[in-house]
């Protein structure tokens, strides 16, 4: 099963809330607005899971360091040259995509 085609995202400390009107006809909060910077990865899941479908993020080592088959949430981690706008703003078409056949609890690695 697919999730939906409206996703709640969160968008991760690594990833500029600029991007947020960009992911056009979704739903965007950042970690920062829901008071959760500095929570662990783990931890940051764990809270996201009730309110969010997709935790969005720019830090590669997501991965490495959760458990996949056990993800409350969905992961996509955007590659980029680096974590400023103008890089990961050249991802999000390929983000957009990516969110159209996204799977609950899997992550998927994108990039431009």
């Amino acid at each position: 099963m697919l999730l939906s085609l409206l996703m709640r995202i969160l968008l991760d400390e690594s990833v500029p809330e600029r991007l947020a009107p960009l992911l056009a006809g979704h739903t965007c909060e950042s970690v920062r607005q829901r008071g959760w910077k500095g929570l662990g990865n783990g931890r940051l899941l764990a809270a996201a899971s009730s309110d969010f479908d997709v935790l969005l993020t720019a830090d590669k080592n997501m991965e490495y360091q959760q458990n996949l088959a056990v993800l409350p949430i969905s992961i996509v981690i955007m590659l980029a040259h680096s974590n400023r706008f103008e890089d990961l703003s050249r991802v999000v078409p390929t983000v957009l995509r990516e969110l159209e056949q996204l799977r609950p609890r899997t992550l998927r690695r994108v990039s431009a």
